[in-house]
């Protein structure tokens, strides 16, 4: 873990061990349910971990806001937000079983009490948020609708849509007919697999 003191200096010492052990865990989790292919995980902490806090490079969670990731598969972006955001909490949904087992059984062993994880849908969530999380899950035009009465009537500052995506996003966002604002991670993170990522951010209504 040498690229997150680089990008995020503000980490504490037992953030950064949180996240080593984030590491060691997703690990071992992965040899059981295969949350993510094998180079990905030669490269956890480039393509999994940063590219999750790629969205703290464009919003700040205020202490005591409240996030829900939607189809976390493995806990991502959730559970490395989770860490760097330790007064926010964050609910992790995702509709396959096994995965959320896995999560679950990883926000433990990290002792993350700010973390809960549900096998669910995103339209069968009732609660109401400030902020909603995903990476790459469906096309905004159908993902939108999923999420869009699940934010807080009065949010937080910034509430809304935070979503990592790669690639060329023009079409996506016309067809989806929202205001969306693009911001390129490859202006935050030098590394090379940066180079067509994304974090799109819709405002809540």
């Amino acid at each position: 873990m040498n690229l997150l003191p680089h990008y995020f200096p503000d980490l504490t010492p037992l953030q950064l061990k949180l996240f080593q052990q984030l590491e060691v865990e997703f690990r071992a989790a992965n040899e059981a349910i295969n949350l993510v292919s094998r180079p990905d995980m030669e490269n956890f902490e480039e393509r999994h971990v940063l590219h999750s806090l790629g969205i703290a490079k464009v919003v700040q969670f205020p202490k005591g806001s409240t996030v829900l990731d939607v189809g976390t598969g493995g806990g991502l972006p959730g559970l490395p937000l989770a860490i760097a955001f330790p007064d926010v909490h964050f609910h992790l949904v995702d509709s396959i079983g096994k995965k959320i087992r896995a999560v679950q059984y990883m926000a433990a062993a990290l002792g993350l009490p700010n973390v809960t994880a549900e096998q669910t849908r995103a339209e069968q969530v009732r609660a109401k948020y400030d902020f909603v999380v995903s990476r790459a899950v469906a096309r905004l035009a159908t993902f939108h609708p999923w999420v869009a009465h699940r934010f807080k009537p009065q949010g937080a500052p910034g509430s809304g849509l935070y979503c990592l995506k790669g690639g060329d996003l023009t079409e996506e966002i016309a067809e989806s007919g929202l205001k969306a604002r693009v911001t390129e991670l490859s202006e935050v993170f030098k590394e090379e697999f940066y180079e067509t990522k994304k974090v799109v951010f819709v405002p809540a209504k």
